[in-house]
């Protein structure tokens, strides 16, 4: 594809060759002759003068420099709209494997894909242009919708609800039970029935081996728009507002309640109950035990605000050479 294709279909404006002939794409440091690349980051701006690329897509204000580039407000939006141009994903030929399993009360649309060893139970009801790879486990009486894309071994159990333009990644679980016991006067854990679905709104996005738990009554929510990284457990009972990331190995307690646009990073705990407001950023292993008021960037654990924890932890290397001063002062009062 010609650089200027590329432009034009991402809406960019082309500084230099225009008819340079892009084949894929590549980092700054790994790109060829053939490739395009991309700078969002300026502490990597100086990288684009040396990198072998054909293009460099860049921010209108970049400096000039010897290679094209494609000039967007944002470079990393449109890099990303330009992998999806250049890679072949499967293709998954329409129809049901032999081996699937529907039930003959199941319902699906049009232009589905079902893969070998998929299980459709009893009253499922799936919209159209669905794709459901191998030992995918749909169970009774659940609803989604349509464009509907769940990978290898990913499961969503009985009742539960799915919107459109969702995607599960292999070995999610949508409608897990919750952890919910109640001890007795003997001292023994009783199981509380989890008889609430877990609900997924519309461009949800659930990656690899994560959970999403169902409730004890009520509903679990996850909004429009949500993206679940790895290894992450939404708690019974939770909500996490439109738009909203849960990086890896987030953990949500039990009914907490996450606002919309919010971010929280790698290993972020919330413990139950909490609420935290729209906006908010909670810093890598972070981790909240109290209400949090929107558009709030918290660190640490427990959490607090981000720029005095910032200050705290730039004191806390210095905290022996304090003691010392300290000590020594007192012995020169004595």
């Amino acid at each position: 594809m010609k650089l200027a294709e590329l432009a034009l279909i991402l809406g960019a404006d082309v500084h230099g060759d225009g008819d340079a002939e892009i084949t894929g794409v590549a980092g700054l440091e790994e790109a060829g002759p053939e490739h395009i690349t991309f700078v969002a980051n300026p502490r990597y701006a100086a990288l684009a003068r040396t990198t072998n690329a054909a293009a460099v897509l860049v921010t209108p204000d970049f400096p000039e420099i010897s290679t094209p580039t494609l000039r967007t407000a944002n470079p990393y939006l449109a890099f990303a709209k330009t992998v999806q141009i250049f890679y072949r994903e499967p293709d998954y030929a329409l129809g049901v494997h032999t081996t699937a399993v529907i039930h003959p009360t199941a319902v699906i649309g049009k232009n589905a894909h079902i893969g070998a060893c998929t299980v459709v139970s009893e009253g499922v009801t799936i919209g159209d242009h669905a794709t459901l790879l191998p030992h995918v486990v749909i169970y009774p009486h659940v609803t989604i919708g349509d464009h509907f894309f769940a990978h290898a071994h990913s499961i969503v159990r009985e009742h539960c609800r799915v919107g459109d333009n969702v995607v599960l990644q292999n070995g999610a679980i949508i409608g897990c039970d919750g952890f919910g016991f109640a001890k007795d006067d003997a001292g023994i854990w009783h199981k509380i029935v989890q008889s609430g679905p877990a609900i997924l709104e519309d461009s949800v996005e659930i990656q690899a081996n994560s959970t999403v738990d169902r409730a004890s009554v009520g509903e679990t929510r996850i909004g429009s728009g949500v993206k679940v990284d790895n290894l992450v457990q939404v708690g019974h009972g939770s909500k996490v507002g439109a738009n909203t990331l849960l990086c890896a190995q987030v953990g949500l307690a039990g009914s907490s309640e996450i606002g919309k646009n919010s971010i929280l990073a790698g290993q972020v705990g919330v413990a139950g109950h909490c609420k935290l407001g729209d906006g908010v950023i909670m810093t890598a292993q972070s981790g909240v035990s109290h209400d949090v008021p929107p558009s709030k960037i918290i660190s640490g654990s427990p959490a607090f605000d981000n720029r005095q924890w910032l200050k705290a932890t730039a004191i806390f290397n210095r905290l022996p050479d304090i003691i010392r001063q300290l000590q020594r002062k007192q012995r020169s009062e004595t």
